[in-house]
């Protein structure tokens, strides 16, 4: 008899940008060369300095299991980061650390979230956040990210989507597709809003140290916020640590507790090298990660004229992330549609901006974590081949 599934798989999203990594690996593998704009992935490498510490841990003996939470030494380093940037004091019992940050998304909607709760979420937004929704029974209630806006949460459309069934909101800023930042406003106004409701906030701050003008705020900043609020942060992309597979999540030390038990069920523990590096990535000298933001602002003011001067194309500025969500809607060509046009015509393999949910149809991600020379060359072939259109 053939394995029969259980029906929470039809449930269960994808990742499009794997699904369009591999469509650009086998054109590579005919002979295309094609320029990489898909992979939301730093082209740096891990700094030096958090290598060797990976190392040193390694050769030390650090290969066996770890505290499912894990070690107190890298939680405590990691509470004093958040606090000292969050002007508040965390305790290392309110942290866990996890094999990336997506595991916080999955283990914070699974322990909050009951079959028939609804969850708001930004859309376009990042495709797991629905996904995971789905998975665990809730119903995903998108808030729409609008380009008259600036792809920012209307605060009042937000409360206006707010239920009695109501158990979370998902938040993300900086911004993965668009690129845009919740400014101090919207967030003091959604906390005004939330202060005296039961409904938990997922802040998903990953992007948090990629800002280009002004400052990134948490929610947990404000009144009230942090008892109600699981913050997902990690190394990935502040510190190009993708591989290594390092993310944490700061909440309630009650909620924790519950979070390190989906750990210890699902994947035990963290490696203790892995987080000897993280302790490095955060003490450590930070003018590298300093220097590759003024990189990436770089590229982005590049691909963002680029853009602009293709006719039919308008992109908005983005104020963090590594991303520019731009406008094909001239085109008349569905989102899916253009970026297999650009894979095969052009050679540029970039995303769909309906994988990010309904309301980026019209649109495409391009992630500008690549050499100016590859961005430059990437604009030129994408003008070549819609001016064939």
């Amino acid at each position: 008899m053939p394995i029969t599934l259980a029906k929470r798989m039809r449930k269960l999203g994808n990742e499009t940008a794997f699904e369009m990594l591999a469509k650009a690996k086998a054109l590579e593998a005919q002979g295309r060369e094609i320029i990489h704009l898909e992979i939301g992935e730093p082209d740096f490498p891990t700094p030096l300095n958090i290598i060797e510490k990976g190392r040193e841990a390694m050769l030390a003996g650090m290969t066996k299991y770890t505290p499912s939470a894990g070690l107190i030494e890298a939680r405590q380093v990691i509470a004093d980061y958040i606090g000292r940037t969050r002007g508040y004091t965390v305790d290392p019992d309110e942290v866990v650390m996890t094999a990336g940050g997506k595991p916080i998304m999955f283990y914070a909607i699974l322990a909050v979230v009951d079959p028939g709760d609804e969850v708001i979420y930004p859309n376009p937004g990042f495709p797991i956040y629905e996904s995971v929704i789905n998975f665990a029974g809730g119903i995903p209630v998108p808030i729409p990210l609008r380009e008259e806006n600036e792809f920012r949460m209307d605060i009042e459309e937000l409360e206006a989507l707010i239920t009695p069934k109501t158990k979370m909101l998902i938040i993300n800023s900086p911004h993965n597709p668009t690129g845009s930042m919740l400014t101090k406003e919207d967030l003091e106004r959604l906390a005004e809003i939330l202060l005296d409701k039961e409904i938990t906030i997922l802040s998903d701050e990953i992007y948090e140290n990629i800002v280009y003008e002004g400052r990134s705020f948490s929610i947990t900043s404000f009144p009230g916020m942090r008892e109600k609020t699981i913050i997902l942060n990690g190394f990935s992309k502040t510190y190009a640590m993708t591989g290594w597979r390092a993310g944490y999540g700061v909440m309630p030390k009650e909620i924790a507790k519950h979070i390190t038990k989906l750990v210890t069920n699902s994947t035990s523990c963290l490696a203790g090298f892995t987080q000897m590096a993280c302790i490095e990535a955060l003490t450590g000298p930070q003018e590298e990660v300093r220097a590759r933001v003024e990189q990436f602002r770089l590229r982005r003011d590049r691909i963002v004229d680029g853009l602009n001067s293709i006719k039919g194309i308008t992109c908005l500025k983005p104020h963090g992330s590594f991303y520019v969500f731009p406008n094909i809607k001239e085109f008349g060509m569905s989102s899916m549609e253009m970026a297999d046009y650009l894979l095969y015509n052009a050679g540029v393999a970039t995303l769909n901006g309906s994988s990010f949910g309904a309301f980026g149809e019209g649109y495409l991600r391009l992630s500008y974590a690549n050499s100016l020379e590859n961005i430059e060359k990437a604009i030129t072939r994408i003008k070549e081949a819609l001016e064939k259109l």
